[in-house]
């Protein structure tokens, strides 16, 4: 399976913003955005910004969201396809599609600390839905699932790590110790991922 396997941290100096791909860096001095700012990357990272046409704007969400959450653009453009015929607004459908991926909800119920380990963590088998081993990281969890752990997948280091710190997940699901059940989908406002949304379903509506 194609995936990205360059620096991590080059992707948000590429975007401007964090976009939180590598965990505890993200939130220590070590982050280049914190260090160096938002320059991106390349000889030239330094010129300054050129102001970008309506194109740039959404393809640069697009690639944005695209990062974030890990996915190619065969996959991105399917998610915008189910996003656009379901009822009500595109943009929060795509965002709903991206948020109940396997390998985003295991990261969003704290079950480990950033959506690369994740994604491993599924792909390993150690990530179980409804009781029943589940390894596909673009798994879609529906309202009512449950998602916990393998025995070996809690005795991991980073696991055990995450829930130690006992972050509290987001409204839209119910955490008890290594068990979480999606009750519903996130709105909008639960979505903690600084993205326009609109300019992506601009992007693909073209």
């Amino acid at each position: 399976m194609a995936r990205y396997t360059g620096p991590k941290c080059k992707l948000c100096r590429r975007e401007g913003v964090k976009l939180f791909l590598k965990g505890e860096r993200c939130f220590s001095p070590k982050c280049p955005i914190e260090r160096k700012g938002a320059v991106p990357p390349g000889v030239h990272g330094r010129r300054g910004h050129r102001r970008l046409s309506d194109y740039g704007k959404q393809l640069r969400e697009k690639q944005k969201a695209k990062r974030i959450y890990s996915v190619l653009e065969k996959k991105m453009r399917s998610y915008y396809k189910r996003a656009a015929k379901t009822k009500g607004a595109t943009g929060l459908a795509l965002l709903q599609l991206l948020e109940t991926r396997l390998d985003n909800f295991v990261f969003r119920a704290g079950l480990i600390g950033s959506r690369s380990q994740a994604k491993q963590l599924v792909g390993h088998g150690h990530v179980l839905v409804d009781g029943k081993k589940a390894d596909i990281p673009s798994y879609q969890v529906k309202a009512g699932q449950t998602v916990t752990l393998s025995t070996k997948g809690l005795k991991m280091e980073a696991v055990l790590k995450a829930l130690k710190e006992k972050s509290k997940p987001p409204a839209w699901l119910e955490k008890k110790a290594a068990v979480v059940k999606m009750n519903r989908l996130p709105q909008r406002e639960e979505i903690a991922t600084e993205i326009n949304e609109q300019l992506i379903v601009e992007f693909y509506s073209r």
